[in-house]
């Protein structure tokens, strides 16, 4: 029997089909978990979906480009005709998805031509406009805070004659007065923005969880690929940002201009430590903590770490660094947690560019003493993150960061717990970031500025012609040589010091050779505007040549929480759904009393219980 939702939240791929594409996507996503077509779909996902259905709503997450990847066979029609909803929401949080988003969205209109299709995210809010545009676009709903939003909208779609105008944050088609009258679109003004995330789970992993029974599916809901065999976990700290760095879709500019947000919104060290909880009930590995948790000050990263503390967490913390560190800091996170590993996404090893860019701008020297001082405190696992394709940034100074990875791994005594990654700054600059607004003024040319020039290089035939930028000191092709050049240097770099075994050095340089070879046909077959066929399936690697599974993961001797754990939590998620029934049969009469006092139903939102 078809199951009717309220609403169904789809992920898509980064390319549609891109099971069929002709494409080299090469190293773009090496340093995340998902891969090259962006499959872990946006935690707000699961905020959403939660909030909903504490109110009565039917949430269902679809992640397609997963179900895509792990099954060559998928039908991606077929599952979306299986579907049944008023409403279908679309993820375009960050712009590799873009083309992807909007084929979906064309399915899901044929399929269901009566439904209404949403697109959400920080790329959405951007190209809101010319989303609009699209036959198979109805809504948009811009923001980076919107479940209050989106609640506001199921309400009005619930009331049988919606009023779209009261929704905050959304972007809609009036139908003109006449049959001749083009649609209009109508742009809502931002709602206020919360003073705290509390009253909202970032991610809402009860929600995944029980959503699986709930619903009776397993594979539509998990994050990505391969998160069955390593159930990583995450928690949001904040939305917005203290730091401006400039390329990122998520610093402080971009928020500010995306966004309309002045300062960042914090969730408290409680409702982190009560998701900290959660998630020790069914995983072992490592918890990422999303955001310098030192961004709300000294007070509150202490009552984090207290409160994490007092929980005896099993599982490991993994901490982002934005800036340098002293050891106080580390002897905190020593005292207070058995396992921790830090992030730190140095980007260069020039001072001058990390000042330009704004990512850890500060001396080598105390890079190094941050490092040391983690290592002597306890630190786990310190990965370090490096970037091709920075703005003055020249082949020589990109190598030169490698050289700076014997300078670490010498003042470091030889750690083997520093791990050392190199990727390129791709495929975009980020729409609304201080180097996509105002490329000239930070040495930055940009090849791209509507979303329809995005949508055509997200279907270049090799990730080169993807990048929508230059550099005033290297073109795209020198980014991609330098690129693997950095590659190759730091492959050699990690043999020499045993930080990989001779089988992974020989299966990384082949790759390198491999992908340089092929690129150079690509971008010879361009210039001669001749067809490339067979491409994906000769070039495109089993694994990129940066990506070394090992060295990204952190070692766990159990994946998933012991039997009596994971069944007491399925009792009690199984007595939140019967409590949430019993909610649900009610609400007809809540929204009865909600059309004849539309304030009152303002205050049950604001009352309604955190599950």
């Amino acid at each position: 029997m078809c199951v009717k939702f309220d609403l169904v939240l789809l992920h898509p791929p980064s390319l549609y089909d891109f099971r069929k594409a002709n494409q080299f996507r090469g190293p773009i996503s090496d340093v995340i978990p998902s891969s090259s077509v962006f499959d872990m779909y946006p935690i707000g996902f699961t905020s959403i979906g939660g909030y909903l259905e504490r109110f009565g709503y039917r949430v269902k997450i679809v992640n397609l480009a997963a179900r895509m990847l792990m099954d060559r066979a998928f039908d991606v029609e077929q599952k979306i005709r299986g579907l049944e909803s008023e409403l279908f929401g679309i993820s375009l949080h960050w712009l590799p998805h873009a083309q992807g988003a909007l084929q979906i969205a064309k399915l899901v209109k044929r399929a269901h031509p009566q439904a209404r299709v949403m697109l959400g995210g920080l790329s959405a809010t951007y190209f809101h406009r010319e989303l609009m545009g699209y036959d198979c676009v109805d809504f948009v709903m811009r923001g980076d805070t919107t479940e209050k939003a989106m609640l506001a909208l199921m309400d009005e779609m619930r009331s049988g004659e919606p009023d779209y105008s009261r929704v905050p944050n959304l972007a809609w088609k009036r139908a003109g007065q006449q049959s001749s009258e083009c649609d209009a679109v109508v742009v809502n003004p931002m709602g206020p923005l919360p003073e705290t995330l509390d009253d909202v789970n970032i991610p809402d992993y009860r929600y995944a969880v029980r959503s699986v029974f709930r619903y009776r599916n397993l594979l539509d809901v998990i994050p990505y690929r391969g998160w069955l065999q390593y159930p990583l976990t995450a928690l949001l700290t904040v939305r917005g940002c203290t730091q401006d760095c400039l390329a990122c879709g998520g610093s402080r500019s971009a928020y500010g201009l995306n966004c309309a947000r002045s300062q960042p919104t914090l969730r408290s060290p409680a409702r982190l430590a009560d998701d900290i909880a959660f998630i020790q009930r069914f995983s072992r590995t490592p918890i990422f903590v999303i955001g310098d948790i030192r961004q709300g000050g000294a007070r509150y990263t202490d009552e984090f770490l207290e409160r994490v503390a007092a929980l005896k967490p099993r599982n490991e913390i993994v901490f982002e660094l934005f800036w340098k560190a002293d050891e106080l800091f580390f002897q905190r996170l020593e005292r207070h947690l058995p396992r921790y590993s830090l992030e730190i996404t140095l980007e260069s090893g020039d001072e001058d560019l990390r000042k330009l860019n704004g990512k850890f701008a500060c001396s080598n020297a105390e890079f190094l003493e941050t490092v040391k001082a983690a290592l002597a405190h306890g630190c786990r696992k310190l990965d370090v993150f490096f970037m091709v394709g920075l703005p003055h940034q020249t082949p020589e100074s990109a190598l030169a960061s490698i050289d700076f990875c014997e300078e670490v791994y010498r003042a470091c005594g030889g750690d083997k717990r520093v791990f050392y990654f190199v990727a390129p700054l791709a495929p975009f600059l980020d729409p609304a970031s201080r180097g996509f607004e105002h490329p000239e003024r930070f040495g930055l040319r940009r090849l791209a500025t509507t979303l329809e020039e995005h949508l055509r290089h997200l279907t270049a035939p090799s990730w080169e012609f993807m990048l929508n930028y230059e550099t005033d000191a290297m073109s795209r092709e020198q980014i991609v040589k330098a690129t693997y050049a950095s590659m190759a240097k730091m492959n050699d770099f990690k043999l020499r010091h045993g930080l990989i075994g001779t089988q992974m050095h020989r299966r990384i340089a082949n790759e390198i050779d491999q992908a340089l070879d092929w690129l150079d046909h690509v971008r010879e077959a361009m210039r001669q505007g001749v067809e490339i066929e067979g491409l994906a399936a000769r070039v495109e690697p089993r694994h990129s040549a940066a990506r070394t599974y090992a060295e990204l993961r952190w070692k766990v001797k159990n994946r998933y929480a012991g039997l009596a754990s994971m069944a007491s939590m399925g009792m009690r998620l199984a007595m939140e759904e019967l409590t949430g029934a019993i909610r649900r049969r009610r609400m007809p009469m809540e929204w009865m009393r909600a059309a004849a006092a539309p304030a009152q139903r303002s205050a049950a939102h604001e009352a309604a219980p955190l599950e």
